[in-house]
């Protein structure tokens, strides 16, 4: 079963990595870059700042620790423990890839950080939010994102899965911690007549 289902991953991903194109290659290197979204970051923080005011504190604290979580998980118990190869590293399949820029990252690459960090940004973000309209395109983001490593070559579709569930896992966790934090603090800034 498990060679079928890796059989099956890295079919998959040379039929979504061979969609490329020059101009593609270029559009893709910029979404999948780390500075890439900064403004998309302040527009989200604005926002919640717009909703949560003196929160925000908490807030910006709670999605720093998200961040690191998901990223530290993704690295140290998935990449170093399972220690499945990147695409552009698996001799099976590696001249069939296609790169850019000859990037290639690190030597392993389940679950992929990229999709784990956007998202549990995405889960948390629209848990705070509640507006559909957002909730569908910060999911969008992080699926274009994701798809962006796929195309870059240096993850297969089921990387991308398991990074997004781990992201959505760590984003719905750090968000409930959050909420009946937060709720226990209102409760306890009435009682004292705060």
């Amino acid at each position: 079963m498990i060679d079928f289902l890796d059989q099956l991953d890295k079919t998959v991903f040379l039929f979504l990595n061979g969609f490329n194109s020059v101009f593609w290659d270029k559009v893709m290197w910029w979404v999948s870059g780390d500075t890439s979204w900064i403004f998309l970051y302040i527009l989200i923080l604005l926002w919640l700042a717009k909703e949560y005011k003196w929160r925000m504190l908490a807030i910006v604290l709670a999605i720093a620790i998200m961040v690191t979580l998901s990223d530290q998980t993704s690295v140290h118990m998935f990449k170093e423990v399972v220690r499945r190869l990147r695409p552009c590293h698996c001799p099976d399949i590696s001249q069939l890839v296609h790169i850019v820029n000859d990037y290639c990252g690190g030597k392993y690459g389940f679950v992929s950080s990229h999709a784990a960090n956007t998202f549990a940004v995405a889960m948390f973000s629209s848990g705070l939010l509640k507006n559909k309209y957002y909730t569908w395109f910060i999911f969008l983001w992080a699926t274009f994102v994701s798809y962006s490593r796929i195309y870059l070559g240096v993850h297969y579709p089921g990387d991308i899965t398991g990074g997004a569930l781990l992201g959505i896992l760590i984003g719905w966790l750090i968000l409930t911690i959050y909420k009946v934090t937060e709720r226990k603090l209102l409760l306890r800034f009435k009682f004292f007549n705060l």
